[in-house]
């Protein structure tokens, strides 16, 4: 069975280097370090089952975030979606635009789908179901909505996984996943700073989002969850301070992975690919630090970096870097 590896992965870090998770900087993941203010909520909210006008709360709040009228459905993160999908649509071929995040295709393999790993859009064509990441993790490399408008008349059903898209809202497809075989995900966690919140977004045609619906089952997510992406979604201001503010943070990033020995291979403003002389070495100078890294089981010379919160963490990360990091 292949391996589901992940970033977030805090206790093997604090097992082999020490320390407890307070002192601990985790950039292994590509979540805002700087999180969106959780509100306090009334009791409520916790003791009782979701109401159907709170799910409708957050479902407009989505998509006017978005802008997009589809249809629909709020599941427990993207990843709520990324395991139903497979057992939804029909079983034949899914090839994934790769390497990108590997619940894609360990999800449709477990339910039974021949996969394939392809390199480019163009691999794409003529699969029963494509799956392309927008912004892709970890290369970061992105797709216009024509593309992939493109794309998804060259295959049964097009899955794109927007979790890194807030940022770029010129590049989403949500206001075109009305269409029928076009499915787009969303992710809250990695751009508002609670995953743990898990919630996430699954838009597309009205009987697939209905019959997505019925898997579901009456409360896929928590009373709170809806509540704090109610509001989340609709503070435009702090997307719009966030956005600057993560500009200023990936330049200031390279600039120190560049005075490490680093090349700059791409990402996202949610997290930084470098490629390096030896991805082990690299991420274990960091981890020496407690500051803890992403490496891929695919090469032995990538990391990835999420974006320190502050100038004291990007001092950290500067700091283990003198110390060894070329």
């Amino acid at each position: 069975m292949q391996k589901r590896d992940h970033g977030g992965n805090m206790d093997a870090a604090i097992a082999q280097y020490g320390g407890d998770p307070k002192s601990w900087i985790d950039l292994s993941t590509g979540i805002n370090r700087v999180a969106y203010p959780a509100p306090v909520f009334p009791d409520n909210i916790w003791g009782a089952l979701p109401t159907q006008s709170l799910i409708n709360e957050t479902k407009a709040a989505a998509k006017l975030a978005y802008k997009s009228d589809a249809p629909m459905l709020i599941t427990a993160g993207a990843q709520g979606a990324i395991q139903m999908l497979p057992h939804f649509l029909p079983r034949g071929e899914m090839r994934v635009l790769a390497p990108t995040y590997n619940e894609h295709a360990a999800s449709f393999r477990r339910a039974g789908w021949r996969v394939k790993e392809v390199p480019t859009l163009a691999d794409l064509n003529g699969a029963d179901v494509a799956v392309v990441v927008n912004p892709n993790n970890p290369t970061g490399a992105i797709f216009t909505p024509n593309e992939i408008l493109n794309l998804s008349k060259l295959v049964g059903h097009l899955i794109v996984d927007e979790s890194f898209c807030d940022p770029y809202p010129d590049h989403s497809v949500a206001n075109l996943a009305g269409q029928s075989g076009l499915i787009v995900l969303r992710s809250f966690g990695k751009f508002y700073g609670l995953a743990g919140v898990r919630l996430g977004f699954v838009l597309g045609d009205k009987i697939m989002i209905e019959k997505l619906q019925d898997m579901a089952g009456p409360w896929p997510v928590s009373g709170p969850a809806l509540a704090i992406g109610a509001q989340a979604l609709s503070d435009k201001a702090w997307a719009a301070k966030t956005i600057a503010r993560l500009h200023d943070d990936v330049t200031q990033l390279d600039e120190i992975a560049a005075n490490a020995g680093w090349a700059r291979k791409g990402g996202s403003l949610l997290f930084q690919l470098y490629e390096t002389p030896d991805a082990h070495l690299a991420q274990d100078t960091l981890a020496k630090s407690q500051v803890w890294s992403r490496i891929f089981p695919y090469s032995d010379r990538w990391i990835r970096l999420g974006l320190p919160a502050n100038a004291t963490e990007l001092e950290r990360v500067k700091y283990a870097l003198a110390r060894g990091g070329k």
